[in-house]
């Protein structure tokens, strides 16, 4: 019965049998998604495109408080939330009431109506901000 082991263990002949995890594969893929989402994280950063105008003044980074945008068409914009003007009018007072802003940021496209501007800064107004932000951009030094 010498070697009756039946081939179990080291006496048959065979490779003992590897216990070990190969994680090689799994860091790869760690690796394959860490690129994902570095390329993808700033594109999803975008925002609501519109062109400030320029004016000489300091920018204003919104920091804690609420960013209404108006674009080039008129459309309103909470924090990148698209609502139209109707809606806004109607929903602003309240929305301000359960976020308690520190303060309101308009940011409004230089190629917007100043009657739509003046629109939104009411309705700003009549939720009962006191601290609205004109945001512009720098304007160039000559």
């Amino acid at each position: 019965m010498a070697g009756g082991l039946g081939g179990l263990g080291m006496g048959g002949g065979e490779m003992p049998f590897n216990a070990e995890i190969n994680v090689t594969s799994l860091v790869d893929v760690a690796f394959v998604l860490l690129i994902i989402f570095m390329i993808t994280a700033p594109i999803m950063q975008g925002g609501v495109d519109v062109e400030l105008p320029r004016a000489e003044a300091r920018p204003l980074a919104a920091k804690e408080g609420m960013v209404v945008t108006v674009d080039r068409s008129g459309r309103i914009f909470v924090d990148e939330t698209p609502i139209t003007y109707n809606d806004f009018r109607v929903t602003f007072r309240s929305l301000v009431t359960t976020r308690k802003p520190t303060g309101v940021y308009l940011r409004a496209d230089s190629r917007v109506a100043y009657g739509d501007v003046v629109r939104t800064l009411a309705v700003i107004r009549a939720a009962g901000v006191q601290n609205v932000g004109l945001v512009a951009e720098e304007e160039e030094q000559k």
